[in-house]
Parts: structure tokens; sequence; C-alpha cells
């Protein structure tokens, strides 16, 4: 870093033909010598600078982010203002007017600084209960509401009270890694929950006189109808959060209190895991991975809600998505965005259902198709004869154990024979919350937690949990993995699917030939100290 002689005031600065002479054959400031000639610091580092508050406030992110300019306090210089390019004169000018604070100049890289403003502006947009404090339980005027398409939850700008309200609560959701944000109105209050790893937390209980003005402007952001109150509606969005860009699927529902909403947050540019990043065992990573290289055949994901089965289709789409394959899916909705790989959303007003999506796939000459649940007989049988067709079909079902993915398309009406044919394996899955890594501390599991999973004392194993932390926001729990089961449609599964054996019968066999149960897998995971008993037995109540 370059000793400053003296730093520059707000009115020194070069004009475009001297600049010029510090610019690369590409255009680009060249800072160094630039920094060495006019003796001004470079700045290597803005993380450890704190931003100007008054900066923050008063100047729209979209102009701090255009003109390439931070307020921050310095140590030595005191208010500074960073900067990328010493010819913008005019518009450092119309900073110091709006702030009416002396400032010197800074020079920084512009993707340094492009990060640090991101991260100012999070800061602000992080102040939910600020905003609730301000607007005093009192409503607002609702007519600077606008129809917005994409939202950037970081420009606060002079944005009506209930505009700044709403976008808080999606940044502080995003911030969180929430899921979903509930917003449900009661008696006398509105109650916003976040679902963080599956769970719902109560996280604010905004004034009832707010609600009319709070509803309107979320779904004004889903270009839903605001005068339509007695109807269930669908909406979308897209908003940013610095350089990420969310997907918004809302759906509202009338209540006796008023409309609820809940909201999806869907990341478009989140990074695919492997399959061996999804926390399963090494066996079924394995038996997992060798039976995606079949060249055709069914491969089924089972599991409720929110168990995780799109991400596990989605990191083996992303392990098969190579030039030689035409690789194609139909998902309701797509959740995440994979290059290479031909993406089709459902749409059922329009005609467009699984199974009639699935008919024009096939004359796409694909190699892998993904169909994003079988819902009806129509859509299994398409599936089925795809698979039995030259093809390799992936697809989910909600049933609690694999085995019951068996019997379910035999409900659907699907025959035995086909069945057998076409299936190569079942894998049923749950998310467990892990263990945060700041606060986990060993400890004995009580006797009932062990009766809960089926254990007898004493149990062996390293088992842990979280005290809770800031990192955790004192829950004990940070991020989630999948627990499995991976059922392998081998000769003896297919004489039992033959002979219309039930579910636990197959099970049964699938256990004595080698399967591990999902609890088991639950179990070896908490004695491996990455999850409690407790959590185990929560997710997997329903299969006993």
């Amino acid at each position: 870093m370059t000793t400053p002689r003296s730093p520059l005031m707000i009115d020194q600065f070069l004009s475009p033909w001297q600049a010029g002479q510090f610019r690369g054959p590409d255009g680009s400031l060249l800072i160094e010598p630039l920094c060495e000639a006019l003796g001004i610091p470079r700045l290597e580092r803005l993380d450890t600078l704190s931003p100007l508050p008054e900066f923050v406030q008063l100047i729209p992110i979209a102009f701090a982010r255009s003109k390439g300019m931070l307020g921050v306090m310095h140590p030595t210089h005191g208010p500074t203002l960073v900067i990328a390019d010493l010819t913008h004169r005019a518009h450092c000018d119309t900073v110091i007017r709006i702030l009416r604070t002396p400032l010197r100049i800074a020079l920084a890289d512009p993707e340094l600084l492009q990060a640090a403003i991101n991260s100012a502006y999070e800061q602000l947009g992080s102040q939910t209960s600020q905003t609730l404090a301000s607007l005093d339980g009192q409503g607002t005027e609702s007519g600077g509401l606008g129809v917005t398409v994409r939202e950037d939850l970081l420009d606060s700008g002079e944005r009506e009270p209930v505009v700044k309200l709403v976008n808080s609560l999606l940044f502080e959701a995003v911030t969180s890694q929430a899921s979903d944000v509930h917003v449900q109105p009661d008696e006398t209050h509105v109650l916003v929950r976040y679902r963080i790893d599956g769970i719902l937390h109560d996280v604010h209980s905004i004034p009832k006189a707010l609600q009319n003005e709070l509803l309107s402007r979320i779904k004004v952001i889903g270009q839903m109808n605001i005068a339509e109150k007695r109807l269930s509606q669908d909406g979308r969005a897209t908003v940013e959060v610095g350089n990420r860009s969310i997907d918004l699927r809302l759906a509202s529902m009338p209540t006796n209190h008023g409309e609820r909403i809940v909201i999806r947050l869907l990341e478009k540019d989140s990074r695919i895991e492997t399959l061996s990043q999804l926390g399963m065992s090494d066996d079924h990573v394995t038996q997992l991975r060798r039976l995606i290289q079949f060249e055709h055949g069914m491969l089924l994901v089972t599991g409720p809600t929110g168990s995780g089965k799109s991400t596990t289709l989605y990191s083996a789409l992303r392990e098969l998505n190579t030039r030689d394959r035409n690789v194609v899916t139909l998902e309701d909705p797509i959740e995440y965005q994979l290059e290479g790989i031909s993406q089709t959303q459902i749409n059922t007003k329009k005609g467009m259902t699984f199974a009639s999506g699935l008919r024009s796939i096939l004359r796409q000459d694909p190699d892998v198709i993904m169909v994003g649940e079988i819902r009806d007989n129509e859509t299994a049988m398409m599936a089925i004869q795809s698979a039995l067709t030259g093809h390799l079909v992936f697809s989910t079902l909600h049933t609690n154990d694999a085995a019951s993915a068996v019997t379910r398309l035999m409900d659907l009406g699907i025959e035995p024979y086909l069945v057998a044919s076409s299936l190569l394996g079942v894998l049923a899955q749950r998310l467990v919350r892990k263990n945060c890594p700041l606060c986990t501390s060993h400890y004995s599991p009580t006797s009932e937690e062990l009766r809960a999973v089926g254990l007898e004392e004493p149990a062996t194993g390293t088992f842990a949990k979280g005290t809770g932390c800031d990192q955790c926001r004192h829950i004990g729990f940070k991020g989630r993995f999948a627990i499995s089961e991976l059922l392998i449609a081998n000769e003896s599964i297919r004489d039992q699917i033959h002979t219309h054996a039930s579910a636990a019968q197959i099970t049964r066999t699938a256990t004595q030939l080698g399967m591990q149960p999902m609890r088991e897998s639950g179990i070896e995971k908490a004695t491996q100290g990455l999850t409690t008993l407790a959590e185990v037995a929560r997710v997997t109540v329903s299969i006993g």
C-alpha cells in the first residue's frame, strides 16, 4: 500500500485527459501508479471500515453502485468518500451537498467497492424492528404502492414506510436463510413467521392497523389483484439482495381475520451440491451413482413436502449433465436454474401438465428426463413407458418410506409387471437439522430420547447438541442434511412386486438383503455428533 503524502480533499480531481494517462489498454484505471503520483490512500480492505450512516440513509444504493462510491469512517482520515474513479467530480459534489459533511478521498478497486456497498446497505436493510417502531402502529397511505416486477431489497431510498417494512421483512428472511415467510393475520395483530431449517419461528408481531397496507404491498410485489380478497391467488416476483437474485412464489388465502400470505423464497443462483455433499451415507452415494449411470429405467425419490427431494434430483442431474446427454425436466415450480439443461415450467391453466409435457419431451430426443412429481395415473404411465423405451427417468412421490412407493404406483393403476420392469430403485429421505458447529457440546441422551428411536441403555457413541449462540439464532442447529433409505430393485424385490407384496413385506426383504432403514441412518448420524436423537425421532415419527 502506498504511503499517502496527504489525502485529497473533495475538490482535488483529475481531468479526463489527466486520468487517461493512468488507464491501461482496456480502459481500466491503473490504481497503483495513480495513487503513487497523487499521494492518496489506496484502500485494499473495506470490510474493516464502518459505513457512514448518513451516506447509507440518504444516498440511494442505485446511485452508489452506478457511480462507484461509498462513505466510510476512516480511523486516520475521518469521514472519507471511497471511489473507484477520480473523474466523477460532479457526482461527488452531489454527495457533499446531500450529506453536508466535508469528506476526504480514497481509491479502491471497483469490485472491492461494490462488495462494500452491498454490505453497507445490507446492514440498513436488516432494521425491521426499527422500521416497525417508526410506524408506531399507525396506518399508512397506500397511494405510493406501484407494480414492481423486480425489487431491490437494499434500495430503501425515498420509499413509503410500508414499502420499507416489507423490504426489511424479506431481506431479514433471506439473510436468515428462511425457505418461507408466513404473514398470518390474527384478531389483534399480524404475525410474521420464518421457516428456517424446516421449523417455523415467530419473528415479528405487526400492529393490526398496518394489516391492509402490508398485505396490499406484498400482493403488488407478486402482481396479484389487491382488490380481490375473497379468493385464493398465486403470484411471483424476483427480488435482489446485493448480487443475489431471489425468486418469490406467493400464495394468498382468505381467513376469518383477513388474507394470509405465504411466500416461498428460491435463490436462483444457489449452487447445486454434489450427491456426496447432501449428507447421505457413503454407501448410499455410491449406490445412487451406480443407479444413475443406467441408460434406461426409473429412479424415484420419496418423502413429504420439504424433505429435499428436488435438491437430490438436481444433484443427480448435475452429475449427469454432460455434452453427450440431452437432459430435460418438467417442474412445478422450477426451483433452480441448471445451465445446459432444458427446464420446462408446468402451467395447468394453459394445459401444460406433467402428462402432456412428458408427451412433448419424448419428441425432443431426450436421454434423461426429470418429472417433478408423479400425481396421477396418466403421468405415472407416461413415466414408466418412457423408462421402458430407452430413457432414464427421475421423479418423486409423496410416501413415508421407500417400499411404499411401489404400492403407491399400483394404487395409481399401474400393473405390477410394469413397475417391476421399469423400476431401478427408490430413495426415501428426510432432512434433519445439523448441530451448530460453534456451540455444540457433548451430552448423554436421556432414556426418553433413546426409547423414542428404539435404542436401549446404555447407548454408545459420541452424542452432541448445540447450546445456542448468535450464529444459530440461539436454536442450537444450523443447516440441514439428508438421512435416507435406498431400496434397490433387484431380482428378489421384483419377484415380490410381481406377487403384489405389501410395503411391509418389501421392506422386510430389502432389510434382510442389506438395506439400512432411514431411522437407523439417522441414529448413525446422531452417534457421530452431527445431530440429536430427538431430531431423528422428530423427522422419522411417521415411519416408526
